[in-house]
């Protein structure tokens, strides 16, 4: 199943937070390339990123959480907020899926 799993940064962390855990977070989504099938910052009008996507394919919501959580910007307080949510696509590639 897919799942959009989206990040909403806490205003309350450090600046440089980020920049500092990048190279493992990076490290982690390759790690897990087999079922995190895209993943990236959303940007805000002045190009300042304060939330980020993950479209993942796992059996259960339980898997994508267990995702989330081992993921290296978990611990550090980054991720102020995350929604889990069951995607059904229907359309890629220039064609209908369902």
């Amino acid at each position: 199943m897919l799942y959009l799993i989206q990040f909403h940064d806490s205003a309350d962390a450090p600046t440089d937070l980020r920049a500092r855990y990048m190279a493992q977070h990076l490290a982690f989504l390759k790690e897990n390339e087999r079922v995190i099938q895209a993943a990236g910052p959303i940007r805000e009008a002045d190009g300042s990123v304060k939330s980020g996507l993950w479209v993942v394919d796992v059996a259960t919501v339980d898997q994508a959480w267990k995702l989330v959580k081992a993921d290296p910007f978990w611990p550090t307080g980054l991720r102020d907020r995350v929604e889990i949510r069951h995607w059904a696509q229907v359309f890629a590639a220039g064609k209908v899926l369902v």
